[in-house]
């Protein structure tokens, strides 16, 4: 279990780190960086049929070089509760809508969006020079896998028509090569730890069902998909650079 004492090593952690965020303020230099943000997700193309607005969580690592370009790799693990495709159980429904379990009793069903994208990422940051030149707006292309699902959980586990490897029959995995795209600003401030971005990302997936067998098609799912997702993103950077030695003059 996570105590107080926990909490405050990890703050105290964190805050030993990004105090060496003094010294930025007049040159562009090398800063490696994690990032955690939220992001409001809007779906378009083929998702839009599936699932309604999402949000999304994600971390990732990031370096920004002392030219501005920016390198990492990000993982995305996105959730939501609007499934448009909630026919898929209608088979095993009664005429009540309902789903009988091993007792004899409405088994207790709720249906979500699971999924994630992760890839690496690359981008260029062009420089406001204020606060400093480490802060302006930047642009990330990034090139990986999408996946999504719809999550059915039976929250007692008592309806053995969805569970084990029965409920691979229902919750179409799809996945794919995805793009995705950011524009935001990214601030470093020159002496506190209100390290920051926010901005847009878009996702462009062309992913296809990864089951065998469709249970309410009847058969397998072999349409080709373009999955869309567009969105505000907002972060918080933990920055892991060193402080720049003081300059001196003499005269």
């Amino acid at each position: 279990m996570i105590t107080l004492r926990h909490w405050i090593s990890i703050l105290l952690f964190t805050l030993s780190f990004n105090t060496f965020s003094q010294g930025i303020k007049d040159t562009s230099i090398f800063i490696p960086m994690f990032r955690i943000n939220y992001a409001l997700l809007v779906p378009g193309g083929d998702l839009a049929d599936r699932f309604g607005a999402n949000s999304s969580v994600s971390f990732s690592f990031l370096a920004k070089t002392k030219s501005n370009i920016l390198i990492g790799y990000d993982y995305s693990g996105m959730f939501g509760n609007q499934v448009k495709e909630d026919e898929i159980l209608d088979h095993i429904k009664t005429n009540d809508g309902e789903i009988i379990n091993q007792l004899g009793k409405y088994a207790d069903i709720v249906i979500s969006e699971r999924g994630f994208y992760t890839g690496p990422q690359f981008g260029y940051l062009y420089s406001f020079k204020k606060p400093n030149p480490n802060s302006g707006i930047y642009i990330m292309l990034s090139g990986g896998l999408l996946q999504h699902k719809i999550k059915i959980q039976n929250k007692n586990e008592d309806s053995p028509q969805i569970l084990g490897e029965y409920i691979k029959g229902y919750d179409r995995l799809t996945n794919g090569f995805a793009l995705k795209e950011t524009i935001a600003y990214l601030h470093f401030d020159n002496k506190s730890i209100i390290n920051f971005y926010a901005g847009f990302e878009f996702y462009q997936g062309w992913t296809q069902s990864r089951r065998d067998f469709d249970y309410y098609l009847m058969t397998k799912d072999t349409k080709k998909r373009l999955d869309l997702m567009f969105g505000i993103k907002l972060g918080w950077i933990i920055t892991f650079h060193k402080k720049m030695a003081d300059i001196y003059y003499y005269y």
